[in-house]
């Protein structure tokens, strides 16, 4: 005979699992977006240096590589979590699941206008060249989801690792400016001007393809955080995925087989080696690139689950609210780049630039600690908020 007490204390662990298993994902939200700011400090206050795709070794010192590598895990894992949420959003609860499609064709569109917009315009306060970057491509991937989300996960999973694994045979494959297909292929593979001339000229950092790979995948695992499964079973799936991707990553890039545009070699030293192995390439990602930061992100996401303190606390906080503090790091950081410009003047030709990689960090740390609270108060404003727009921040 199962009691009332009985019951209420099933009920009170199945609640504290699901806080649990959704805390996580805000948790590794935050995660990515102090790391992502670390990277977007760095591209406003040390761009004097700036760094290619994939990076020269010659002429990126360690520590420059190091923390542009680190920041590396930020895109993947945005959009692996959109995925992810997409499915959360359309299996809720205990109710019959309801389409996302609808949601993620106006989250998507959204994304798109903010990106062409307030996002575009936070980089150099000005419009000469549109730049459609990451914000852009999780929108066209959440437009992509919304078409394919009502198929058989079965398919829709061995398409993301299809796109995943097989774009990088597509990377011989270019147009000339000029030629029938130039831009769908910039859209999509190759990095590129869409526009070239003119008053406005637009240029696209992020081709698609590979992230759709990425937020199938992120659809396509999301039962995982499904309600009726266990925290051990799912920490356990996670930990296995993550290490499989990283194995698979050392096997294919130890003997230089597949899945990056760029073979490692034995450099001067030991440190340069390193570098080398794990120098990969962004834009498009390559098949190398996104087993590093999703196996690197699954295991963390297990972990997230497991422990709790006052970090992940902090972390989640961040989390809680993306695109808000997204939009004011963005801001932040343009003003304050424009008043130290103004007050102290360039030291780098037009451009000011901080002495050294650590002031990077210092940096960061200062802003984290500044945007907090304004995240926590966000953050809790939009959960009692009826307003449907403020849930897109």
């Amino acid at each position: 005979m199962i009691t009332k007490k009985t019951q209420t204390s099933s009920q009170q662990n199945g609640d504290a699992t699901i806080k649990s298993r959704l805390a996580s994902i805000d948790v590794m939200r935050g995660l990515i977006i102090l790391i992502m700011l670390i990277d977007h400090v760095r591209e406003r206050f040390y761009y004097h240096l700036p760094v290619t795709d994939p990076m020269t070794i010659a002429d990126t010192e360690a520590s420059l590589f190091f923390t542009r590598t680190l920041a590396h895990l930020c895109a993947p894992l945005f959009v692996f979590l959109t995925g992810l949420s997409a499915w959360l959003y359309a299996n809720n609860g205990a109710n019959a699941p309801r389409d996302p499609s609808s949601f993620l064709l106006k989250r998507g569109l959204f994304l798109i206008l903010i990106e062409m917009t307030l996002v575009n315009f936070s980089w150099f306060g000005s419009y000469q060249t549109l730049y459609l970057q990451v914000i852009w491509a999780i929108g066209l991937s959440m437009i992509s989801l919304a078409l394919l989300c009502r198929l058989p996960r079965a398919f829709t999973f061995a398409l993301g690792l299809v796109i995943v694994f097989g774009h990088n045979l597509l990377t011989p494959i270019n147009f000339s400016p000029n030629e029938f297909g130039y831009t769908f292929w910039t859209i999509f593979h190759d990095a590129n001007f869409l526009v070239s001339e003119g008053p406005l000229r637009v240029k696209l950092s992020y081709p698609v393809l590979p992230w759709i790979g990425v937020i199938l995948l992120g659809y396509s695992v999301a039962p995982l955080f499904a309600r009726n499964i266990s925290s051990e079973y799912r920490q356990s799936s996670l930990l296995k995925i993550g290490g499989l991707s990283l194995l698979l990553l050392a096997v294919l890039r130890g003997f230089n087989i597949y899945g990056e545009t760029t073979d490692w070699q034995v450099e001067e030293n030991g440190l340069e080696t390193i570098m080398s192995m794990i120098n990969f390439s962004k834009y498009p990602p390559s098949l190398h690139y996104i087993l590093l930061t999703l196996g690197v992100g699954l295991i963390l996401l297990a972990l997230f689950e497991r422990f709790k303190n006052r970090f992940t606390d902090i972390l989640q906080v961040f989390g809680s609210a993306p695109m808000f503090f997204y939009i004011l790091h963005l801001y932040v950081l343009l003003i304050a780049y424009k008043l130290v410009l103004a007050t102290v003047g360039p030291n780098h030709g037009d451009l000011f630039a901080i002495p050294g990689v650590a002031y990077i960090w210092l940096i960061t740390a200062i802003i984290a600690t500044a945007l907090y609270y304004p995240c926590k108060y966000f953050s809790v404003y939009k959960q009692q908020s009826n307003n449907k727009w403020l849930k897109y921040f």
